[in-house]
């Protein structure tokens, strides 16, 4: 173990009792690097700040006296029934934060029965992964350059029992991070892409004097399109969730192009700097979806409470991102099950507090 961080805790301290005090404890246990590239965002990081800051300006709506007999928080999203509507995002490189990486993040999730959406830049295998999870698994999956080996991962996919997949939409391109830039970060020797191992790479590229750093380069010549997410949709029987809408007209597209969910995502704040909140995105997708399909939310979740507003404005579930990560890095696999649990405790003492038992009690009329 490097000098510079701290080992995993054995034991999670009593006095570890929210998301944040795992966050402010993080930190201690990654390397500076390991931590400026999942705690930070693109650019300014206004996107970043402003995911969660849009959720405390939201104000609950309390009732009382209401029956909750039978009350739950079970949900069902495509077929399969999850416990209460808190999934694993997909998190690349999780080794970064825990010798164990994704593997103990599945089995967290598997004690806690959560859904994991398994990254394409996981540095375990996905077959590893799934093989250790008891719980639904979707696969997430960028478009790569090499489409042999997207149909490929696809195939992998499929095998080894994952339930969907979730392909991100909206990062083309890496965003501008300067805290990353700051630290220098590159990924450690003992931590790679695993999935990705044999794709052929896109051809070097570096802009002269006076050039575009990024136009008429291969990287945008291989961006996928609209017809590149048909052409996937063609290659498998397994449902396909499109991550990383935040516009109505981009969420009719995904509709009609035969998505069979969208995730509202602003890749954490991780891509273009001063787009909007998630939160606040989420509403106009939601009408525009009309029911067709189920709409998840992602980012900025740090408490019960911003679940239950989520699913308020017509999310149908979300994902947490960051929150397990830091978790991960603290105390390894109880920690990821300790953030479930408490954001799942904090969920259904908000729905008992509003006076709505079961999620599907859960809409508008519970904003204040």
């Amino acid at each position: 173990m490097r000098p510079e961080f701290l080992s995993p805790l054995m034991r999670i301290p009593p006095d570890i009792v929210s998301v944040a005090d795992y966050e402010s404890l993080a930190c201690k246990h990654m390397s500076a690097s390991a931590w400026a590239y999942i705690s930070g965002g693109a650019a300014d990081e206004v996107t970043l700040a402003e995911n969660h800051a849009a959720f405390t300006r939201l104000r609950l709506k309390q009732r009382v006296l209401a029956d909750l007999d039978g009350a739950n928080s079970r949900v069902t999203i495509l077929g399969d029934t999850f416990e209460y509507p808190i999934l694993l995002a997909p998190v690349a490189y999780q080794k970064l934060a825990h010798p164990e990486g994704e593997r103990a993040t599945a089995l967290a999730a598997s004690a806690l029965q959560a859904g994991m959406v398994v990254s394409t830049q996981a540095s375990t295998t996905l077959e590893e992964i799934a093989a250790t999870a008891r719980a639904p698994i979707w696969f997430q999956l960028y478009l790569q350059s090499d489409r042999e080996h997207t149909r490929t991962l696809v195939r992998r996919a499929e095998e080894a029992g994952y339930r969907a997949l979730v392909v991100t939409v909206d990062a083309p391109v890496n965003g501008i991070r300067n805290r990353e830039q700051r630290t220098g970060f590159t990924l450690p020797s003992e931590v790679a892409a695993v999935n990705l191992r044999g794709m052929r790479p896109l051809a070097a590229h570096t802009a002269q004097a006076g050039a575009s750093p990024l136009f008429g380069g291969p990287l945008l010549s291989s961006a996928p399109t609209w017809e590149d997410v048909e052409w996937l949709m063609g290659l498998t029987s397994l449902p396909v969730l499109l991550k990383g809408i935040t516009t109505d007209s981009d969420a009719v597209l995904a509709v009609n192009c035969g998505a069979a969910g969208i995730i509202v995502s602003n890749h954490g704040g991780r891509t273009l700097d001063t787009l909007p909140a998630t939160i606040d995105a989420l509403p106009a997708v939601v009408r525009a979806v009309d029911g067709r399909v189920p709409v998840l939310l992602d980012g900025g979740i740090r408490r019960g409470t911003d679940v239950f507003k989520a699913l308020a404005l017509g999310a149908t579930a979300t994902l947490i991102g960051r929150p397990y990560i830091y978790a991960l890095a603290v105390a390894g696999a109880p920690g990821v099950a300790h953030v479930l649990h408490i954001l799942r405790t904090e969920l259904e003492v908000a729905m008992a507090l509003t006076g709505r038992p079961t999620i599907g009690d859960i809409d508008l009329s519970a904003i204040w």
